[in-house]
């Protein structure tokens, strides 16, 4: 909500969606919304109350979730895509995301993780990595309050956001570069 409020810079149409704690609701609604916007990346930012640091996921995990959601219910396969990889990673460098937002000095400490945790962030990201062919990021925040404020976590997600955007904008025209020759 904050980063709604911030807004991204001018070139970028942004648009912020609440998904529900639901398997069924991120199954219907994640793919309907890459169909919609077809945009050049999709950001998911969730709370993890174990969460100290703003946190970049490298990766969606497929299999393990035993955890009921929000309406009860869990999945019978336990697995977000049946047949699909076991992990998928992102497209985006989280390591260079990381280093080069903690090299602005915003009052936030920003760390990577692999394992998003088997529940509903994780298998959102994965779900959206899955569509997207890796043109996904996923980061955890803490609640608010424990540290950061929301200005604090909104001014955050916009600094990773738009470095993403950087990141991503750089590697394309290396790949476009590349198919001229």
């Amino acid at each position: 909500q904050e980063l709604e409020k911030l807004g991204l810079r001018d070139d970028v149409d942004l648009h912020v969606y609440e998904v529900p704690v639901e398997y069924q609701t991120v199954q219907r609604l994640i793919p309907a919304l890459w169909k919609k916007h077809s945009p050049q990346l999709v950001v998911h930012v969730g709370v993890s109350g174990m969460a100290t640091t703003v946190t970049l996921e490298k990766c969606g995990h497929n299999v393990g979730y035993k955890g009921l959601d929000n309406c009860r219910f869990c999945p019978g396969s336990q697995c977000c895509v049946e047949g699909g990889p076991e992990c998928i990673d992102s497209i985006i460098d989280m390591d260079a995301v990381c280093r080069r937002v903690s090299a602005l000095g915003l009052d936030v400490t920003v760390t990577i993780s692999k394992d998003a945790g088997r529940y509903l962030c994780d298998f959102t990201y994965y779900t959206s990595l899955y569509q997207s062919r890796g043109r996904s990021a996923f980061v955890h925040v803490p609640p608010l309050g424990k540290p950061y404020s929301a200005e604090q976590l909104g001014r955050a997600l916009q600094a990773i956001i738009e470095e993403m955007l950087d990141l991503l904008e750089h590697s394309e025209d290396k790949i476009n570069c590349q198919h001229e020759h």
